[in-house]
């Protein structure tokens, strides 16, 4: 998976993880991981992130929730996926997007909502633009996402 992670993130880019790093209680070896990987890394905590992983440096930041804007579009991120979320109703398809993870990709499709799971997404980080493509091609094919 840190090859995964190497191969999508340049040192440069920012990374938003959503939770369910490591179980692990040993703080050394999520800070060692964490050094491995590339890009500034925000932690929104998950489920299974036990305290070490939380207080392991390497960690730009640690949250439950963040509200955030990438290319001009509102991300509401957090570990648990969302029914409704702030700025969902805006009209004209500019609505904000809701990414999550915990699911594993067990919930349905719903409107500007992503499972960004990397148990759903070949076991790496993806951009805005890859769910938004990646979206288009399922529903021309009449699929799920």
């Amino acid at each position: 998976m840190v090859e995964r992670w190497n191969a999508a993130v340049g040192p440069a880019d920012e990374v938003w993880h959503l939770g369910d790093v490591a179980k692990t209680p040993d703080p050394g070896g999520i800070e060692m991981l964490l050094g491995r990987l590339h890009g500034t890394k925000h932690l929104l905590i998950g489920n299974n992130d036990p305290p070490a992983t939380l207080a392991a440096a390497g960690w730009t930041s640690v949250a439950h929730y963040a509200e955030i804007v990438v290319d001009g579009t509102a991300l509401v991120l957090g570990h648990y996926p969302f029914r409704t979320w702030n700025g969902m109703g805006r009209t004209m398809g500019r609505g904000a997007i809701n990414l999550h993870g915990h699911s594993h990709g067990r919930l349905g499709r719903m409107t500007r909502q992503y499972d960004v799971g990397v148990d759903v997404r070949d076991f790496r980080p993806v951009t805005l633009s890859e769910l938004r493509a990646d979206r288009r091609r399922t529903s021309t094919a009449g699929t799920r996402a």
